[in-house]
């Protein structure tokens, strides 16, 4: 489950593109941020994606991305170009198909690689999806078979691009919008795919000018029901309107860590009293599987894309780091996997994020104010050097020294969990992927 969000200029305070994604996936599915630099391959050559091979071209773009570290796609990222592309799990009436193919977020990334412009990127995933097809299982533990929706954009526009099989809608975005985990294009597509146009007759869904409701026929209510997409879309779009025209990137930054109006009125909330499914994901017992294990915001300064990561689970209890594409990405350590290692930046966080599950409202309250105070300060560093166009070494320090002021902050907080062990549903759900993960 996921969520993702954009702005364009006229919803957004400096006349700048805003884009941001979660990525909630399950709780030991670590996600790996990296940089890949431009591709070059000989005429012919074969490209594994995540479960097939598809032809290559001959060279690529540099891509920054956020994947789950099984996949070989990703589930949000952005190239050397400033096109950003984020992923949705849709369900359809429709089965997903169960068959190898391409996944969703192995399009974001071939989208990445390939498209210069987000027109461009639509065009090579359009392409490759009607070509290849989209199925296999996405799930780490438990099997995940589904369609994909994204956002699509670049510094000028935004469009929604969502899919059914190898059907296809898209229309482009104007102000803000917010997309989550279900169906949302009505009968106002720009543009579909021929057979989807074709079915749509032969089932009789289509009125005299040849339009069709596309999510009214084929979204499942009943798995849209589990995965609260329309209610997280609605509330992502409230809080994208109640800003527009004013919107920042800290905006976004604080949309990705919502936890509905529940949470927002109540200062001893705490994940384990979470009904249904939030923006800022927190796993729990039951179908609630996933947390939000990965974040990023996008913003262009001056004509030049900001990217903001956490690198890392609950944005909440995270903080965003900036990543330019002259200055490359700051170490990482160890790539992750499903294993706590404490030379990985992803488990090294995630230590901390399960320390505090046990004293949330406490531990989430004192933590806060630094996190805030410590982003607004890294966003004006970045955002005065470029705008005095400093040299790429006096960016790559800049940049290093906020990843640094950002580990030391965290190591600071040294949260250990409780010494008496939690009761109930919520804490058992821990207790048993904790120990798959070796932390108990």
């Amino acid at each position: 489950m996921c969520d993702t969000l954009v702005a364009l200029g006229d919803a957004t305070a400096d006349g700048g593109v805003l884009f941001a994604k979660n990525s909630d996936r399950e709780r030991n599915e670590a996600q790996l941020i990296e940089m890949t630099p431009r591709r070059l391959s000989a005429p012919g050559a074969v490209l594994k994606t995540t479960y097939i091979a598809i032809p290559e071209i001959t060279e690529t773009h540099a891509c920054l991305l956020s994947r789950p570290f099984w996949m070989w796609g990703a589930e949000m990222g952005a190239n050397e170009h400033g096109v950003v592309i984020g992923n949705e799990a849709v369900h359809a009436t429709l089965p997903a198909q169960r068959r190898r193919a391409l996944i969703g977020m192995d399009l974001v990334r071939l989208g990445l690689e390939r498209g210069a412009t987000a027109t461009e990127a639509i065009e090579v995933m359009t392409t490759l999806l009607e070509r290849h097809g989209q199925g296999g299982d996405c799930g780490h533990l438990h099997r995940f078979y589904y369609n994909n929706s994204f956002i699509v954009a670049d510094r000028r526009e935004a469009y929604v691009f969502e899919t059914v099989g190898r059907w296809w809608v898209v229309k482009r975005i104007q102000g803000a919008r917010s997309l989550s985990n279900a169906l949302s294009l009505e009968a106002d597509f720009d543009a579909c795919s021929g057979d989807l146009a074709d079915y749509a007759r032969q089932q009789g869904w289509t009125d005299r000018a040849g339009r069709f409701d596309f999510a009214g026929h084929l979204l499942d209510d009943e798995r849209d029901a589990v995965s609260c997409g329309r209610a997280r879309c609605a509330r992502g779009q409230a809080l994208l309107d109640a800003k527009r025209g004013r919107l920042t990137a800290a905006d976004m930054m604080a949309i990705l860590r919502d936890h509905g109006d529940a949470a927002a009125n109540d200062p001893t909330w705490a994940p384990a009293q979470t009904v249904g499914r939030t923006i800022c994901m927190h796993a729990g017992e039951g179908l609630r599987r996933s947390q939000s294990v990965g974040s990023m915001v996008a913003e262009w300064v001056g004509g030049r894309a900001v990217y903001w990561v956490t690198a890392s689970s609950a944005p909440c209890l995270s903080l965003f780091k900036p990543v330019l594409f002259e200055t490359g990405l700051p170490g990482q350590g160890a790539a992750p996997t499903d294993k706590a290692e404490t030379e990985s930046r992803w488990w090294r966080h995630e230590r901390l994020h399960r320390a505090a599950l046990d004293s949330y409202p406490e531990r989430l309250a004192a933590f806060a104010a630094i996190r805030d105070d410590l982003e607004a300060a890294f966003r004006q560093r970045i955002r005065e050097a470029l705008t005095a166009k400093f040299s790429a070494t006096a960016l790559r320090a800049i940049v290093q020294g906020c990843w640094d002021e950002a580990d030391a902050a965290e190591a600071e907080l040294a949260w250990t969990p409780a010494t008496a062990p939690a009761r109930g549903a919520f804490a058992q759900s821990w207790r048993r992927l904790n120990k798959a993960a070796g932390l108990a």
